[in-house]
């Protein structure tokens, strides 16, 4: 009896080991179906991506120097003006009044020059005389330059903030952010300030060419040009600033647009993938993909870089040209899996 027990016990722990040894020979053996593709390089331009609010290439607050009334204001918002054109007009009777005082001196100064010459003034008197002349005269041509006002380049007027017969205090009102009278922008060409990084100082040039995107117009792209380059690195951000024009003869951008800039830094040898081909882990920016190693998966962490339609630009240690990186089927892949290759 004790006999058949022992050799039922050793018949079962033989089918158990046997039953383990297939199973766990099973699973080493059992591959998972991917594609892959082989990594290629291509020449791509180095851009650097920064975003910006773009701005009038000039503008002004226009404003006389001396509180007044407001006689008349010749334009609206969104009027196109031209250099020199007549904008606003105060009131006059300073004008005229310092017109009249002006002429009265002038006499007096004209008769001083004639004593002059024959000596029959003081020099005392003669400089006087000079004195109120030349004072009254820049009084004159400053109350004239400021009681007619007119336009000190094309542009557009972008705000108005007073009525005719108003009277002009020299504050801020009717939502000006300066005090002013009316507001006029130069919009051709606009402009944008970007700080770029140090490492940048050397590679970004005056005359560079700018690519510009905004969400207005998302299937256009417009053309900029680097206008000056700062030669100042700030201590504290370790950045550079960076001033960019961008033509816009149609007025189709407006200052104040919210705008992506990209600059041309250099043309570069990279490798790139198929988009749909890089994972991420969940509940991070962490990207990653699977390459064909000897036959089983090997996981590589990789940052993505510049993309072009459905490829983009693939950045690591840990691959290089002409590795096979898995396509299809990497969802169900972990590091280590073996593969089968489908052609």
């Amino acid at each position: 009896m004790i006999k058949k027990t022992l050799l039922g016990i050793t018949a079962v722990a033989l089918l158990t080991s046997c039953g383990s040894k297939t199973s766990t020979e099973n699973v080493q053996e059992e591959k998972i179906p991917v594609k892959v593709q082989k990594l290629e390089k291509r020449s791509v331009s180095r851009t650097l991506d920064y975003s910006a609010n773009l701005q009038a290439d000039e503008q002004v607050f226009y404003a006389p120097a001396n509180a007044g009334r407001i006689q008349k204001i010749y334009v609206e918002v969104g009027d196109r003006v031209k250099k020199g054109q007549l904008l606003v007009e105060m009131d006059k009777t300073q004008l005229r009044t310092a017109e009249a005082q002006f002429e009265n001196i002038k006499t007096e100064y004209d008769r001083a020059v004639k004593l002059k010459k024959t000596n029959s003034i003081s020099q005392q008197a003669y400089d006087q005389a000079t004195t109120q002349y030349e004072v009254s005269k820049a009084n004159l041509e400053f109350l004239r330059e400021n009681t007619t006002m007119n336009a000190p380049f094309d542009g557009i007027v972008t705000g108005k903030y007073f009525e005719d017969g108003e009277m002009y205090t020299g504050g801020a009102f009717g939502g000006a952010s300066k005090p002013s009278i009316i507001a006029i922008e130069k919009i051709d060409p606009l402009k944008a300030y970007v700080n770029l990084s140090e490492q940048y100082f050397l590679q970004v040039k005056e005359g560079g060419h700018v690519s510009l995107k905004c969400a207005l117009f998302p299937n256009r792209v417009f053309d900029g040009k680097i206008q000056i380059v700062y030669p100042t690195i700030d201590p504290i951000s370790r950045t550079f600033s960076v001033e960019v024009h961008i033509p816009n003869a149609k007025e189709e951008l407006r200052p104040g647009m919210y705008a992506t800039l990209e600059f041309d830094i250099n043309q570069t040898e990279t490798v790139v993938a198929p988009a749909l081909a890089i994972l991420k882990l969940q509940g991070s920016n962490d990207r990653y993909a699977f390459i064909n190693r000897n036959g089983k998966a090997k996981r590589v962490n990789i940052t993505i870089g510049k993309r072009f339609e459905d490829l983009v630009e693939i950045i690591s240690p840990d691959i290089q040209e002409g590795d096979e990186l898995v396509v299809v089927g990497q969802g169900k892949l972990i590091d280590g899996s073996p593969l089968e290759i489908i052609r």
